[in-house]
């Protein structure tokens, strides 16, 4: 009799590899097990005042076990192996977003997040990493010395053991991996993004910290490490006070679009400010000391409505808006220069957004599944809204699962150690997903292509049901 063997499956590999994350991350950051606790208090709560209302962008279950991670790495090399690894647990690249020039401060990185795609997949487990590449090339932030420097640094370091890719890539081309060599995989992959206990060459941390403090925990480190770690919230106000009440540092707002009474839109994003940590450092005289950096922070968030790309304009529209208010450049609205961000921006949502979920699909700017709840009511109508308003569908949210880069920039600035350099008059350097999609050799995908993809799969199954063509 043939023997079969049974494998740990993609899915259930990505969700060992995240609980394996957080366990590490918790015992090197202890904070972070506080921000899940108050976490899971704040959506139990949520949920019991609202009940099924509060499943509507997930299950209970879903959210709170739903983190992503954020990594660094310093180069091609390492941003193509780091995308096998991933790719062992069914996270592909999804999206494209540039920091270089989301921010005030110094942040000279380029990211992609690796996440599952198939909404199966995402709802049996969401894990996502954050991943951004030091953009060594760009002379706004690296000259030529530096730059030579840094590519040597990083040249010379390994991050992902052979057996550990070795490993990765088998996962990859077989869905999966019998019980033992998952057991090693998870091992060998948790370890690699363990902060490294190697002495930190304090000359060349410090340059590069002058530069870029993002730029000092890429390339002046022997190895990568996980910089947070992020759970995901119903109510991120909420746990922004409760956090704060417990005598836990908070950044100073919330990133990203504002608390208001209308849908949540995208996602929200808030965290405690960077910890000193103990870390080793070899002096230039060759010994080695004690002491502490300020890198790692803890961070929450909270996800809404995915947005097509007219919804995404618009929002863009919108955010420049509150920019420009904020500035005084707006006439008549001079005063909201001393206003704060999230409410000059809640007065412009008001103005300009639909006020419930459903409606902002309905317009075309946002992404929704059509769940039929009465075919008696659907009559001779043929566009979702004449069914919404006879009753026949119901307008399901689809989660935006995906980032912003102002936020993701606002995060970072908002725990630096300072702002860095940046020579505007010096020739940047050009990336874009295609460069990243050459660089990892898998094609990186569009979140909205994806998210309006998942709509339109809805409606053709609407229609189907209905045996009539319906359309928007």
């Amino acid at each position: 009799m043939a023997h079969t063997t049974t494998l740990v499956r993609g899915a259930e590999l990505r969700a060992r590899f995240a609980v394996a994350l957080a366990e590490m991350y918790g015992s090197e950051v202890p904070a972070y097990t506080t921000l899940v606790d108050v976490s899971r208090a704040v959506n139990t709560d949520v949920a019991r005042a609202q009940g099924e209302a509060a499943e509507r962008l997930g299950s209970l279950e879903r959210i709170t076990a739903e983190r992503h991670g954020a990594i660094r790495v310093g180069s091609e090399r390492e941003l193509q192996q780091v995308g096998r690894v991933f790719a062992a647990f069914g996270m592909h690249p999804v999206g494209f977003y540039d920091l270089r020039d989301a921010s005030a401060s110094s942040v000279p990185v380029v990211s992609t997040a690796f996440r599952p795609v198939d909404p199966a997949e995402l709802a049996e487990n969401p894990f996502r990493v954050f991943t951004s590449m030091l953009a060594v090339d760009d002379a706004r932030f690296f000259d030529a010395p530096t730059r030579q420097r840094l590519e040597q640094f990083v040249t010379e370091r390994h991050l992902f053991g052979e057996e550990l890719l070795a490993l990765a890539d088998r996962a990859a081309a077989e869905g999966g991996l019998p019980e033992a060599e998952a057991d090693e995989l998870l091992a060998l992959a948790t370890d690699a993004f363990r902060l490294s206990t190697e002495p930190v060459d304090r000359a060349w941390y410090v340059h590069l910290e002058r530069i870029s403090a993002v730029a000092a925990d890429v390339g002046g480190v022997p190895a990568t490490h996980i910089n947070h770690l992020t759970p995901r919230v119903l109510d991120i106000d909420d746990l922004y006070r409760r956090m704060s009440e417990r005598g836990i540092t908070m950044i100073d707002e919330v990133q990203g679009p504002p608390a208001w009474e209308g849908p949540d839109v995208l996602l929200r994003q808030t965290s405690f400010r960077a910890l000193a940590e103990e870390r080793t450092f070899r002096e230039a005289d060759g010994s080695v000391v004690t002491g502490s950096l300020r890198v790692r922070f803890g961070e929450v968030e909270q996800r809404g409505i995915a947005l097509t790309t007219a919804g995404r304009d618009l929002y863009d529209r919108l955010t420049a808006e509150v920019d420009a208010r904020r500035a005084g450049q707006v006439p008549g609205h001079e005063s909201d220069a001393q206003r704060t961000r999230v409410d000059v921006a809640r007065d412009v949502w008001r103005r300009h957004l639909p006020r419930t979920e459903a409606d902002l699909v309905l317009a075309g700017l946002a992404c929704g599944e059509f769940r039929l709840v009465d075919a008696s009511r659907a009559g001779r109508a043929r566009t979702v809204t004449d069914l919404v308003e006879a009753g026949a569908v119901a307008v399901d949210p689809i989660v935006y699962e995906d980032f912003l880069p102002r936020s993701a920039a606002g995060i970072f600035q908002s725990n630096l150690s300072g702002t860095g350099t940046k020579d505007e008059d010096a020739g940047g350097a050009h990336y874009d997903a295609d460069r990243l999609s050459a660089i990892l050799g898998v094609q990186v995908l569009d979140p909205v292509e994806l998210a309006t993809a998942q709509m339109q799969r809805s409606l053709d199954a609407l229609s189907a049901r209905l045996r009539t063509p319906i359309t928007l």
